[in-house]
């Protein structure tokens, strides 16, 4: 049987692609566990897809791995995810040196306790180096805090005189966004079949091809991915064009 890695064209691999990593919570309770359990096993998922992206030649991988909406969660929960960071970056620190793949992290990371925090900075600076992928971690992250913290920032700027009101165009707004440097995704992947983009990038992903799949987290793979990208690679995308403009 012909596998999904082996239909994608090699030559039109997306440089970036996200992921709302859902439906951990969903999955646990169907195996009779606690959410925690079903966390613990997103864990691989995360491994393979990170090792599956970083093969085929994916530049940017973000991943949205805790949203400033999931700290109202029970605490015992959030407590485990930070504990859970702190594990899952110190077993993937080998693999991204070996593979060559940055770390970085968006978010508002100072509500983070000091632990995690210096286990990210650990794995960030290890990692500077690196000049292949580059894993873009997005925890106590939303859009709606980087927007505000965007528009605040330029606000700023402009009393003060070093911006001009005619110098705040796109460029500009995305340069004071969280994600400064990372392209835009080509396309962004949720699990679980949620069809949403749950407060994820909502600047960024203005013309990214939506992929949604009933497959939860813990159980999405390698071959996931790839089938992910293959359905990419048979779309059309325009970027507000015609298709005959497309072809001259």
């Amino acid at each position: 049987m012909t596998t999904f890695l082996e239909q994608l064209d090699k030559d039109r691999i997306p440089a970036s692609v996200a992921i709302i990593m859902d439906g951990n919570g969903r999955w646990a309770k169907k195996q009779g566990k606690n959410r925690i359990f079903g966390h613990q096993n997103g864990v691989d998922s995360v491994d393979q897809v990170m090792e599956g992206a970083a093969a085929i030649g994916i530049k940017y991988l973000t991943l949205y791995a805790f949203s400033t909406e999931n700290w109202n969660r029970p605490a015992d929960e959030v407590n485990a995810l930070m504990d859970l960071f702190v594990s899952a970056i110190n077993s993937y620190l080998e693999k991204m040196l070996a593979n060559n793949i940055r770390m970085v992290v968006i978010g508002d990371i100072d509500r983070l306790n000091e632990k995690t925090r210096a286990n990210m900075q650990e794995a960030i600076d290890k990692t500077a180096g690196c000049t292949g992928m580059t894993l873009v971690l997005a925890i106590s992250y939303s859009s709606r805090w980087e927007i505000i913290r965007a528009v605040k920032n330029i606000a700023a700027e402009v009393k003060d005189g070093k911006l001009q009101l005619d110098d705040i165009n796109d460029d500009c707004f995305s340069n004071h966004l969280a994600t400064k440097g990372i392209p835009d995704p080509d396309l962004l992947i949720r699990t679980s079949g949620e069809l949403r983009i749950s407060n994820f990038l909502m600047w960024q992903l203005s013309y990214s091809e939506l992929y949604f799949t009933d497959v939860c987290w813990p159980e999405f793979k390698k071959e996931n991915l790839y089938e992910a990208i293959y359905d990419f690679q048979n779309r059309e995308r325009r970027f507000g064009k015609t298709s005959e403009q497309l072809t001259k």
